[in-house]
């Protein structure tokens, strides 16, 4: 882990532990991370690095292989699964909510924008995708 600043530094402590395969990270508003597994689960962690556990376990959710994550203005998780080609958002509470299927391959990347804009990398067609939001957010989500 490094803090920003001219030179890059490692914080301590210097790694995280008990991964097997980690293969995308996204930092979390509140100073946490968010890392997924090759072909496992997403793990979250507190602005400490303490393993706070994985959403598949707190959520009883099963990926088929996660890939992309990124945490959304409000710490809302958003990971993209390759295998199960869909993008599916994990609010603080309550069940996760698909919120991508139709139209991808092998999404294996995601991000959001300030503007409000999902960003998707579909390896399978070779494209990034770019989604807008529409509706009334947060009960009834439609990209």
């Amino acid at each position: 882990i490094f803090t920003l600043g001219p030179t890059w530094e490692p914080l301590a402590p210097a790694s995280v532990l008990g991964l097997e395969g980690p293969c995308w990270v996204s930092p979390e508003p509140d100073g946490g991370l968010v890392v997924s597994e090759e072909f496992g689960d997403v793990w979250l962690f507190g602005s400490a690095c303490q393993p706070l556990g994985s959403l598949g376990t707190l959520r009883g959710h099963t990926f088929g292989r996660p890939a992309g994550v990124c945490s959304d203005s409000e710490g809302s998780v958003i990971v993209a699964d390759e295998q199960r080609r869909q993008v599916t958002l994990f609010p603080r509470a309550g069940t996760p909510i698909c919120l991508l299927s139709e139209g991808l391959k092998r999404p294996l990347a995601v991000a959001c924008s300030p503007q409000g804009h999902l960003v998707v990398g579909d390896a399978g067609d070779n494209h990034i995708k770019v989604y807008q939001y529409l509706g009334s957010w947060p009960d009834d989500r439609h990209w």
